[in-house]
């Protein structure tokens, strides 16, 4: 398969007469990637999503294509996505409600904005999905609520993941209480129960979920269902925290994730014996310093690093999981928020502790220079990608710290293009150095070349402007599709040797 034109497809450089040369010749693959493009006029957008309905449903969630381009019995799915988007018609969905596919009515359930008629049809379709889809998306209180009270199980599932339904409502689904019980559910719909569905089952036909469960109470969609609940804000926090100490797993993984509830429930969850139930707390925004404090001592290191990420934590709690847990190089929320003052203090403490200061990439300019010429190879590599830090500088940590520091230093913005060629030509080469070399704005042709010997830096340098003519000439006509695609994105490209490969 030749790739040059998917790569022409996303050159920024490409003229607008070579676009509409490949929006006539384009395949369904060739137009969604030329549907990626910002420069698209009107007329080329009409004419690109005339080649294939995909890229037309792409182009009108993009906004790019009118009421007026779109004809809703060719091109259904185009017209969902304007209805989606609030930019379709009324009629279209009227004349969506009653179409023989049974997805795209589903998919109609799921628009806002419907009229009141069009929701009335899909409330009572003899397709359950249609339902469901309704229930999990209509922002009609009033419907959710009714919907609620389905004798379908399935379709009460949907009404637990709207945000839209009354929290009393959310509450009796919780509770049962106030509510019918429901009659059915896809298991008993299409099994003899007690039936228990087999995980690893064999039949390519069947649609159901491994472990859906049905013995006359419809468990495993009750328990998706609740599950359901206990995800969405709108559920009443005092209702959800009954839920505490529930055999379900993920039950409690769901609350622990929650905001409002009472801190002694976060309390008990955070002694959850599921690691990832005490992680969710970890990282809950709502959880205070006392749990915050618990959750430090933590045997479980997924757990702490979970903590670690928490925005209001204790600066002394960073500082001690700093030295017993292995952080990362992202910067840390709490981090990110410390004032200078703050930052200042917290660099003056243990390298692990300075490292994580030097991963925020907006510090004083004092600080960062300090920084940068810290004797730990972790700090530095941590501040090395740092703007604003000088060549002097860059080169110094080069100098003191070699290879473990190459591929971050050529990280900076600014590394100049000497380098950036001096770090290219290590022997044996550092790989990820020369990964960022490649897409690097300031990386020289020598550089570039070098970065073509390495299978994942290649084809970014290929795309580089900065390659040098006769390389990218060969990349164009050599055997590598890979490479001849990305060279086909590159900017620096002539218009003759871009009109060339265009048939």
């Amino acid at each position: 398969m030749n790739r040059v034109p998917h790569g022409l497809a996303a050159n920024p450089s490409l003229p607008a007469s070579l676009v509409d040369r490949l929006i006539a010749l384009a395949d369904e693959d060739l137009a969604s990637e030329l549907a990626e493009r910002g420069d698209l006029r009107h007329d080329q957008v009409v004419a690109l999503a005339a080649r294939d309905e995909h890229t037309a449903r792409s182009l009108a969630f993009a906004g790019l294509l009118t009421a007026a381009d779109v004809d809703p019995v060719a091109r259904p799915l185009t017209a969902l996505a304007l209805l989606d988007t609030g930019a379709g018609r009324p009629e279209w969905a009227r004349l969506l409600a009653r179409h023989p596919v049974v997805r795209h009515r589903e998919e109609l359930a799921s628009c806002a904005g419907l009229p009141d008629d069009v929701i009335e049809a899909l409330a009572v379709d003899p397709a359950l999905d249609v339902v469901h889809e309704l229930a999990a998306f209509t922002p009609e209180p009033a419907m959710a609520a009714r919907l609620a009270r389905h004798p379908h199980a399935q379709v009460r599932r949907g009404v637990a993941v709207n945000e839209a339904t009354p929290p009393a409502v959310l509450a009796a689904l919780l509770t049962g209480e106030g509510l019918p019980a429901a009659t059915a559910c896809l298991v008993c719909d299409s099994k003899p129960i007690p039936y228990e569905h087999d995980p690893n089952c064999p039949d390519p036909d069947c649609t159901l979920f491994g472990g859906a469960a049905c013995d006359g109470s419809h468990q495993s969609t009750v328990h998706d269902t609740l599950h359901g609940v206990l995800g969405n804000p709108a559920t009443p926090p005092d209702v959800a925290a009954r839920f505490v100490d529930h055999p379900s797993l993920l039950l409690r993984w769901s609350l622990a994730e929650r905001p409002g509830l009472p801190p002694e429930v976060y309390a008990r969850l955070a002694r959850d014996p599921a690691p990832g139930v005490r992680a969710a707390v970890a990282g809950n925004p709502a959880v205070g310093d006392e749990t915050l404090r618990t959750i430090a001592a933590d045997p479980d290191p997924a757990v702490r690093r979970a903590l670690a990420h928490h925005p209001a934590l204790p600066l002394d709690v960073l500082t001690t999981l700093a030295e017993t847990t292995r952080l990362g190089s992202a910067t840390l929320p709490r981090i990110a928020a410390a004032s200078t003052d703050e930052l200042r203090e917290l660099a003056a403490g243990r390298p692990s502790v300075r490292a994580l200061v030097a991963a925020r990439h907006d510090l004083p300019p004092d600080l960062r220079d300090a920084l940068a010429a810290d004797p730990d190879a972790k700090v530095l590599r941590a501040v090395a990608p740092h703007p604003g830090l000088t060549e002097e500088l860059l080169r110094a940590m080069v100098a003191t710290h070699g290879v473990g520091v190459h591929a971050r230093v050529a990280a900076n913005p600014g590394a100049p293009g000497a380098l950036l060629e001096e770090l290219a030509r290590q022997e044996p080469p550092v790989r990820r150095a020369l990964r960022e070399i490649a897409g690097h704005p300031n990386a020289t042709a020598g550089a570039l070349a070098r970065c073509l010997g390495d299978p994942r830096a290649a084809e970014i340098a290929a795309a580089h402007p900065a390659l040098s003519p006769s390389l990218l000439a060969s990349l164009l006509t050599g055997p590598d599709e890979g490479l001849a695609e990305a060279a086909a994105r590159n900017p620096a490209l002539p218009r003759e040797v871009m009109e060339g490969l265009v048939p």
